[in-house]
């Protein structure tokens, strides 16, 4: 389980790609600083099982075929930027919200607005998706955790403070820009209990 609060952008060192997978080796000291081989690091909101670590802070990870068809990690490639963070541990506070790095599906952004302090940013949301997305509610952009501030029929908006605009790659999405979104869990269970028959 992940908090959506990202620990570092990281960068991809180098990309091998499989026959029906592909390794990823990426750069990010901070999350790799105490990291094991089987830990999880979520990448771009991605939970990934760390292969191996160097000592001058590169992991290794395996991306199965399945993982790249329903994610943004398709298009990585050696120098891409990808915001990391390390499981969250059980004694941590939850500085965002409960993400499983189970992505959903992709959205891509479709508008840009600046302000003096701040930048709303509206994203394409697949609409078998957005009955799971409130105002107000949480959602998982590329592993960021964050409030939905405005919302649509197939888009919704955030509004990004600047160390958002900073310290992930969501600074630099421009317009057309892939992005993996991983809605609230609750939701989900919420919506299969109510759903439910019973026999």
């Amino acid at each position: 389980m992940f908090t959506g609060i990202v620990e570092e952008l990281g960068e991809v060192v180098d990309r091998e790609d499989l026959a029906d997978s592909a390794r990823l080796r990426i750069r990010g000291p901070v999350v790799t600083a105490d990291a094991r081989h089987g830990d999880s690091i979520a990448v771009n909101g991605v939970c990934l099982t760390v292969v191996d670590v160097t000592p001058d802070g590169v992991f290794s990870a395996d991306v199965m075929g399945e993982t790249l068809n329903r994610s943004s990690l398709r298009a990585l490639h050696k120098g891409s930027p990808v915001n990391l963070e390390r499981a969250a541990a059980v004694n941590g506070r939850l500085g965002g919200h409960i993400v499983q790095g189970h992505v959903d599906g992709t959205g891509h952004v479709i508008a840009r607005t600046p302000s003096e302090h701040w930048e709303v940013v509206r994203i394409a949301l697949p609409t078998s998706l957005s009955r799971y997305v409130v105002e107000k509610g949480s959602i998982t952009v590329d592993g960021v955790s964050l409030t939905v501030s405005g919302l649509g029929h197939d888009w919704f908006e955030v509004s990004l403070i600047p160390t958002t605009l900073e310290l992930t790659t969501l600074g630099r999405a421009e317009v057309g820009t892939h992005v993996n979104l991983e809605v609230d869990i609750i939701a989900k269970y919420v919506e299969r209990l109510m759903n439910r028959s019973d026999d």
